[in-house]
């Protein structure tokens, strides 16, 4: 107080009681100090998607935690690392990493309740971790005489694994062991999917085929006819009763459930191949090709509707999409794991009526950060959307099927 005194000019040792004016005056410099203070936090930035997530290596495969904003992702040295991720600027962080794996991680995946990792290699192992720090819970060191290349979690105690070789095993976890090994493939197996009632497993391999299996009642049903090029990936859509596979030749090929010994449908989706497929809707996908683009296409009517995003010349390895449906993140040869707004596609429709084909076009950015145009792998694309205004002269590209089949 005395010194206050003596800042306004009075002797010391005097009391003097200063009146409101006096007292406001002070209040206002503070806060006029407090305005002007040159260190105070800024708010943080809000981005439309999570940052890149950049690694020392290739990344060939990513996965979502199923209620988490969590990801993992593994590379080809076999290190495993798992991020949180944030729309806010600076937000992702890096929880844990392993390095058990002795060669190349090739799929990840976490279990339904979110509490284990899944992985494989080439390294012909299969290890479970515990999500919350890392720790490996166990390890299965020769579940293959071949590298594993694909892996799908069923339920709770079952998984199932194919190797290089095309052989395929079911696992249970209740036993420690495979309950079921086929080989039935003459190429590597590519994808997996299973049907709601966890009965019928499918496989695509790279003997272009697809396989049938009945895990119920552990038997193989049939192999598909051949197609051209490799099948990579393979999901199962329209409630049920579509089956769709990607080539490496750029085909979307589907089948009727129940008919799945020839194809009832494919179209060409001017992509050099289609590698990874993830449903977005029942009508709608996301794939991702070696040129680099995640495109994402509407089935029956069979268009493409335009880009999601890209790793602009560098072959994407796979996509997954967030426990949300809110984010697909895509891993690629540029050591990236990028993150894609895809809210907006279920909103999409894609109507029965046909344009003709326009030379040229772009195909159309669904994402701020997809690009629209200048690249040449984006040409003779155009969206089909549910608004469409009588007065647009502009043509637009399908993509038809062969059959036009339903």
């Amino acid at each position: 107080m005395a010194a206050s005194m003596q800042e306004a000019g009075e002797m010391p040792g005097v009391s003097v009681a200063k009146d409101s004016d006096t007292e406001e005056d002070g209040e206002e410099k503070d806060e006029n100090e407090q305005d002007e203070e040159p260190d105070e936090p800024k708010e943080p930035k809000i981005r439309e998607t999570p940052e890149d997530i950049k690694f020392e290596a290739i990344v060939n495969t990513v996965a979502f935690h199923p209620t988490r904003d969590i990801l993992a992702a593994g590379d080809l040295d076999g290190d495993i690392y798992v991020h949180s991720y944030s729309c806010v600027e600076g937000g992702n962080k890096e929880l844990w990493s392993s390095g058990h794996h002795l060669k190349s991680c090739r799929e990840v995946a976490f279990s339904h309740d979110g509490e284990k990792l899944f992985s494989i290699s080439k390294d012909k192992s299969v290890h479970i971790m515990d999500v919350e720090g890392g720790k490996l819970v166990k390890r299965i060191s020769k579940a293959h005489s071949d590298p594993i290349n694909s892996m799908l979690l069923i339920d709770e105690n079952l998984f199932a694994t194919g190797d290089d070789s095309g052989t395929l095993k079911v696992w249970d976890l209740r036993r420690g062991t495979a309950f079921m090994e086929m080989k039935q493939h003459e190429e590597y197996i590519s994808g997996m999917a299973i049907d709601h009632d966890k009965k019928i497993l499918l496989t695509t391999s790279g003997d272009g085929t697809m396989g049938v299996f009945n895990i119920k009642r552990r038997r193989f049903d049939l192999l598909s006819e051949f197609q051209n090029g490799d099948l990579t990936s393979v999901a199962i859509m329209k409630r049920g009763k579509k089956v769709v596979c990607g080539s490496s030749e750029g085909m979307i090929y589907l089948f009727n459930w129940d008919g799945f010994g020839a194809t009832s449908d494919r179209f060409a989706v001017k992509a050099e191949s289609v590698d990874s497929i993830i449903p977005i809707t029942d009508s709608i996908l996301c794939a991702a090709s070696t040129d680099g683009v995640i495109r994402a296409i509407n089935l029956l009517p069979n268009r493409v509707i335009g880009s999601v995003g890209q790793h602009v010349g560098e072959p994407i390895e796979q996509i997954a999409k967030s426990y949300d449906g809110h984010f697909l993140a895509s891993c690629a040869h540029d050591q990236k794991v990028k993150f894609w707004d895809i809210s907006s596609l279920s909103a999409i429709t894609v109507s029965d009526y046909r344009r003709r084909k326009k030379k040229g076009g772009n195909l159309k950015s669904l994402s701020k950060k997809a690009f629209g145009g200048g690249d040449d792998f984006f040409s003779g694309l155009i969206e089909e959307t549910e608004i469409k205004k009588p007065e647009e002269k502009e043509e637009e590209e399908e993509e038809d099927s062969d059959s036009g089949s339903d």
